[in-house]
């Protein structure tokens, strides 16, 4: 399992568009995804789930990964939140 707290770097945050992109990028690993941010957690996998969220452009965020592609899997997802894809 691979474990990553890094800060939003989305200007809108995880909001309709970037957390459809964010969900089908997760959904291209077979690993399993959670993210978890002010005490609240959800499989990154489910969209609406990702939403109940509501994390914001600078919100601290902590992803846990675990499976086969899990170094992959974790490297896209961290430069997608930081902004970087």
């Amino acid at each position: 399992m691979l474990i990553s707290r890094l800060s939003v770097g989305l200007s809108n945050g995880l909001q309709a568009r970037n957390t459809a992109l964010f969900v089908a990028i997760a959904r291209t690993f077979r690993s399993d995804i959670i993210i978890t941010t002010r005490g609240k957690t959800s499989n990154v996998k489910k969209m609406m789930k990702v939403m109940d969220l509501a994390v914001t452009d600078g919100d601290k965020v902590t992803l846990f990964v675990n499976g086969d592609d899990e170094q992959a899997a974790i490297c896209k997802l961290k430069n997608y939140l930081l902004g970087m894809e």
